[in-house]
């Protein structure tokens, strides 16, 4: 197993696996390969896993777990649901790289009116790093995303990749409602409100394109490990693109 990763309990029913503390393509692939490793190989007990950034939270039935092993009423004081899982865990990461992860990266275009009444704080981005609007929406534009996880509401994609340069804090004063599409930066951070929700990041576009599709399955137009860019686009695309 990687010297890097840890396992620790976390609370009675979950197990907390991190990779480190970086958020990279490196710790990426790693929890790809694990996760793959959890999908074909579940163990007796296990509910779900919770993906993030650098960890993977591994929830499981404590009952269900006990009973993997038959141990004397003596020995069940000796041994725990955490440490039966936990070597089921230690198991799966040994042979994580063995198995081929078998997908297809997909690359999304969501395409983004930038500024404007789309963006209330485009302004203020550029006023913060001393860059006019065009350069904040060149450089946001020209990347290309990782989506790493989803969260904080259904669809929401938390992205890896953005210039640094770009980084901005949060609002003081969470805004109380946000239009769902909007793309904003938090930190080094940036993401699309998936619904209309109340927010603190500092909102530089919007796009027409819905994030969460309950009707569908799954219902989310993202998924962990995709690969995002963002295009410009005018008002008048929009309108284009609302009316399909």
């Amino acid at each position: 197993m990687n010297e890097t990763v840890s396992i620790k309990p976390f609370g009675e029913n979950a197990i907390y696996v991190s990779f480190g503390e970086t958020i990279d393509d490196t710790i990426y692939s790693q929890i790809r390969h694990f996760t793959q490793q959890l999908n074909r190989h579940p163990f007796p007990g296990m509910i779900e896993y919770v993906p993030a950034y650098t960890n993977v939270t591994v929830y499981y039935d404590p009952i269900a777990v006990l009973q993997l092993k038959r141990f004397s009423k003596k020995e069940l004081f000796l041994h725990s649901p955490f440490e039966i899982a936990s070597k089921h865990i230690e198991q799966l990461l040994q042979h994580a790289y063995e198995e081929k992860v078998e997908e297809v990266e997909r690359i999304v275009s969501i395409p983004v009116v930038y500024g404007g009444e789309y963006g209330p704080d485009l302004a203020y981005v550029a006023k913060h790093h001393q860059l006019t609007e065009e350069q904040v929406i060149q450089m946001h534009s020209e990347r290309t995303y990782r989506v790493y996880m989803l969260g904080f509401a259904p669809g929401f994609p938390f992205l890896g990749g953005m210039d640094e340069r770009l980084a901005t804090p949060r609002k003081a004063t969470p805004r109380l409602h946000i239009e769902a599409g909007s793309v904003g930066i938090a930190g080094a951070q940036t993401g699309i409100y998936p619904l209309s929700t109340p927010g603190g990041w500092q909102i530089i576009g919007r796009t027409p394109k819905q994030l969460f599709l309950p009707e569908q399955t799954p219902p989310t137009l993202l998924r962990a490990g995709d690969l995002i860019q963002f295009q410009p686009i005018s008002e008048e695309r929009w309108e284009e693109e609302v009316k399909r």
